[in-house]
């Protein structure tokens, strides 16, 4: 029989594996998928890992999905390592775009492209003010951070909904719901001409390195670091709970305002109902497959703007609906957690014991203690 037996310490390369191994048994499960839906599997896999990533201008529309999830893992991840569990930063992702598009609207003809800063220190501050929220409850009322923040998730896209509905309404839109098209100072530079991959890539790079020094080479990082693995050691060292709090949820959020505010002012270009994607949700994904580490989470980052891309393109060229995109991202989420076990324990063949069976066909009875143990015990009859 098959046993789990824990590990003396956690295995490191099974830490490496995992997702690997999860992936592996995403592929594979995938493939059993497309048979069921009456597709040939290899050109599904074709479509959801060679298609993505075969030519520049694919390259380029991976950046575009990558962008958002990396922003977003990267706050989530300062959380995860500090034990607060932000589920919520979708809705600071819709509160950074309705921040940065409200600067955005205010631009003219006229107005300089040094705007595009202001819109994305909106766009930072709004997903910070809704993460916020959350801290304050949080701290004040030791409300639970993972219902409060998941609440306000809907709360802002109900208000996204209301003011493209409402206020904010394109009064030339022919009545959709949508603002007006930004100024064309208000648009996020492009790398390279032809290609819609722009400099939010470079500053998802640059956050990539700034994360990776705050969390393995400051002290604060550290701090927020031990207050997530031993909170009792981090009170006797003098660490601020109250201070890590709110550090981390407010980083968490900011990032995830400013992925929404690059999302507003670059790809879309104006405000719709349909600003939230899932960003927020799969970013927690990408977090976890990237180890909570930023190397970790670029490559993860990468692996699901493949899923995002290659769900359209299965819509379009093998006739699949579009929740095919989510469930290869919960196939690969329940891969990894499954993989994960094997950090801590590993497999052992172990075979069932049987007794003897004695010369009568009936098997010993195991002896009784002896009334001289000492403990004052009498045999049983």
């Amino acid at each position: 029989m098959l046993k789990l037996e824990p590990r003396p310490q956690p295995s490191k390369a099974m830490s490496i594996a995992s997702p690997l191994i999860a992936l592996a048994i995403t592929v594979a499960v995938g493939v059993i998928l497309f048979v069921l839906l009456g597709k040939d599997p290899l050109r599904g896999l074709q479509v959801f890992f060679v298609e993505p990533v075969k030519s520049a201008y694919a390259w380029s529309e991976i950046a575009i999905k990558a962008t958002p999830l990396v922003l977003i893992a990267l706050g989530l991840a300062v959380c995860f390592r500090s034990n607060l569990w932000n589920i919520g930063a979708e809705g600071q992702f819709v509160l950074g775009a309705i921040c940065a598009g409200g600067v955005a609207m205010q631009a003219g003809p006229d107005t300089s492209r040094w705007i595009v800063l202001l819109i994305l220190a909106a766009g930072v501050a709004g997903g910070a003010a809704w993460a916020a929220i959350t801290a304050l409850l949080r701290d004040r009322f030791n409300a639970n951070e993972i219902l409060v923040s998941l609440m306000l998730v809907y709360v802002a896209e109900m208000l996204l909904s209301y003011l493209v509905y409402g206020p904010w309404k394109d009064p030339a839109g022919y009545n959709f719901p949508q603002t007006v098209t930004f100024a064309a100072a208000t648009k996020i530079p492009r790398l390279v001409d032809g290609f819609r991959a722009h400099v939010g890539v470079l500053i998802a790079l640059a956050a990539v390195a700034a994360f990776w020094v705050f969390l393995f080479r400051t002290y604060a990082g550290f701090q927020l670091q031990v207050g997530g693995l031993a909170p009792a050691a981090a009170r006797y060292a003098g660490f601020s709970s109250r201070r890590a709090l709110w550090t981390a949820l407010l980083l968490s959020g900011g990032m995830a305002g400013l992925a929404g505010g690059l999302e507003a002012a670059g790809p879309l270009g104006q405000l719709t109902p349909y600003v939230p994607v899932g960003y927020g949700f799969a970013a927690i994904i990408v977090a976890f497959v990237g180890r909570l580490h930023p190397v970790g989470i670029v490559l993860a980052g990468i692996l699901m703007s493949m899923f995002y891309i290659g769900g359209e393109l299965a819509q379009s060229r093998l006739g699949l609906p579009k929740s095919i995109t989510g469930v290869f991202q919960g196939l690969l989420l329940f891969a990894l957690l499954a993989c994960d076990t094997l950090i801590h324990y590993r497999v052992r063949w172990k075979s069932a014991s049987r007794s003897s069976p004695s010369a009568s066909g009936r098997t010993e009875p195991s002896p009784q203690p002896s009334p001289a143990s000492g403990r004052g015990s009498q045999p049983v009859a």
